[in-house]
């Protein structure tokens, strides 16, 4: 095989794949060939296997070509959930690996990061992780080190973290290849703001509110990355106030004024959030699980997350898997 031309894209497509993704790498690539009058963008949809892919959204969609026999693309990004794997995992990785030899830019987008570093060809390379998903990653993933930018664009490797930051890495690929000019009525044709940067910062909601991060004020952002980074080994409340320049009394109204939560409540909260993503997208024990999140016993963190989520880990754990047979089974149906 060699590379394909430039512009040549391939989307590699698993069970469930998020179609908003899917949806918004195909259709400015679309209209820039219909804005600049060249069909300079060609584009493939994979498979491992011919036959009918279904959607995160129950729509169907028929693949070009199956990936073993794919050939004369320059770029292929993966579209899946977190637990996605190949059905011949061994030639699926392999053929992964195999087209990173030959020159072929890889990528992933939402949950599509997961087989794309499950294939071995992320080591040595950063990546962009979608904020809902970055616990799970990093527990199967320890040595590769996650970003939370929007995007990331590193040494033919190119990972997105959500829809609209695809939307982004097609903006960037239509300036490269058309300039400017049609890259920005491209953007104006959908009003999407013009191409975001890789060192823009993802959007992540505050809990319980209806702010997200970025709005919130310095010393209460600070604050919350500080939480963020000291998940399995919890810090003191006071240390947490002085390190952002507060006295404690000061930082715990300033905090609960802010998010609706005193900053014990929020600071565990946010840790319930990671173990929560954990349960969903990895097979991680809730023993495991409970010591990589600052909790002292399984227990005590089963209780708080009944009370947060409204069910226990096992409970919402067999409700996800559930959920994926069905998904599976509908898949084979179709």
């Amino acid at each position: 095989m060699t590379v394909g031309l430039p512009g040549t894209f391939g989307f590699l497509l698993f069970p469930d794949f998020p179609m908003a993704c899917l949806s918004a790498a195909i259709e400015p690539l679309r209209a820039a060939n219909e804005i600049s009058g060249k069909k300079v963008f060609h584009w493939q949809l994979i498979a491992e296997r011919e036959g009918p892919i279904m959607s995160s959204a129950g729509v169907q969609f028929s693949p070009d070509i199956t990936l073993e026999n794919c050939k004369n693309i320059e770029t292929i990004f993966i579209l899946s959930m977190p637990n996605a794997q190949f059905e011949n995992q061994k030639s699926g990785y392999a053929r992964l690996r195999w087209l990173d030899r030959v020159g072929v830019t890889l990528g992933g987008f939402s949950g599509g990061v997961f087989p794309l570093a499950r294939s071995g060809v992320m080591q040595g390379h950063q990546s962009s992780v979608h904020w809902c998903y970055e616990a799970a990653f990093k527990s199967e993933f320890p040595n590769i080190t996650v970003i939370d930018t929007l995007v990331m664009f590193e040494n033919r490797r190119i990972t997105a973290s959500g829809s609209g930051a695809v939307f982004d890495v097609m903006l960037s690929q239509i300036s490269t290849y058309l300039g400017n000019d049609i890259m920005a009525e491209v953007a104006c044709w959908f009003q999407h703001p013009l191409v975001r940067d890789c060192g823009v910062a993802q959007k992540v909601p505050v809990r319980h509110t209806a702010s997200t991060k970025d709005s919130l004020p310095k010393a209460i952002r600070d604050a919350i990355s500080l939480f963020e980074s000291h998940i399995e080994d919890p810090i003191r409340i006071a240390d947490a106030a002085a390190i952002v320049g507060l006295s404690e009394r000061h930082f715990e109204r300033m905090f609960k004024l802010e998010t609706g939560h005193s900053p014990l409540r929020f600071y565990r909260n946010l840790r319930l959030e990671k173990v929560r993503q954990r349960v969903l997208h990895t097979s991680d024990s809730l023993t495991e699980i409970a010591v990589s999140t600052g909790f002292e016993k399984s227990g005590l963190m089963t209780k708080y997350y009944a009370q947060e989520f409204g069910l226990k880990p096992r409970e919402e754990r067999k409700n996800m898997s559930t959920f994926r047979q069905m998904s599976v089974n509908r898949q084979a149906v179709s």
